[in-house]
């Protein structure tokens, strides 16, 4: 079931002098439950359409149809965690801005902390966090609204390359078992494919959608198995000459 759909969609900045045309005429459709990634050259405009998705940057032309009411939930590319914050208060920190914090809801954040891991840094700080347990946090307080539609920004790419393949399972496994629908924008074609169900590439700005991808693993599982299955070569020589050409 479709929950999102995109159609001619267009960004034009505006400078002193000029104006650049970053999204020329995008058009895409999400189903329920689904994670989809955006991939393609650098400063093509993938961050600018989530910032478009979320309402942080308005489009200057097109449409964006959120189905039923669908809440939709940001998770940036830096942690952003508040250093002078406990961990389970940084997690509640959405929830508080937002005037949702009630005790349902912190008890889903705290079953959240226990089913990922976390339970025993509840009362730590950030700063006694390594780099993919920030990460988890990041994404629990992201899920602290119960969003419909979550969106990742390069969620793992600040990482060491062992932190971001263990991370890049964490956060699937949460997303699936959530079942949280899931837009993420990502350089690397490697976790794209391991960890989506449908590729979106774009072209060099300004950006149009080059080609979509269905991806279909055989034997599909975790991200960090993904890469061993039969297509995922298949699938990473046809979108690196996409990005190529």
């Amino acid at each position: 079931m479709e929950i999102l759909k995109v159609s001619n969609l267009r960004k034009v900045y505006h400078t002193k002098n000029s104006e650049i045309l970053a999204l020329k005429d995008i058009n895409f459709s999400i189903n329920k439950g689904e994670i989809v990634s955006i991939v393609g050259p650098s400063g093509c405009g993938k961050s600018t359409i989530l910032s478009i998705l979320s309402g942080i940057v308005d489009k200057s032309f097109g449409s964006v149809i959120v189905k039923d009411n669908s809440n939709l939930s940001y998770m940036l590319q830096d942690d952003a965690l508040l250093p002078f914050r406990t961990i389970l208060d940084n997690c509640l920190i959405g929830l508080e801005i937002k005037s949702m914090l009630t005790e349902e809801r912190k008890n889903y954040v705290l079953k959240l902390l226990k089913d990922y891991g976390l339970e025993d840094f509840i009362d730590k700080y950030p700063s006694s966090l390594s780099g993919g347990m920030r990460q988890r946090v990041a994404l629990i307080r992201t899920l602290a609204v119960k969003p419909d539609i979550l969106l990742l920004d390069e969620a793992t790419s600040a990482l060491d390359y062992q932190s971001k393949l263990l991370i890049e399972d964490d956060i699937y496994k949460i997303i699936k078992k959530e079942k949280i629908t899931t837009i993420m924008v990502t350089h690397d074609i490697s976790q794209a494919i391991c960890m989506s169900d449908k590729i979106i590439v774009l072209s060099k700005r300004p950006a149009i959608v080059k080609k979509t991808y269905n991806v279909t693993l055989t034997g599909k599982s975790t991200p960090l198995k993904n890469r061993k299955c039969l297509e995922f070569n298949k699938y990473f020589d046809m979108i690196w000459g996409d990005l190529d050409e």
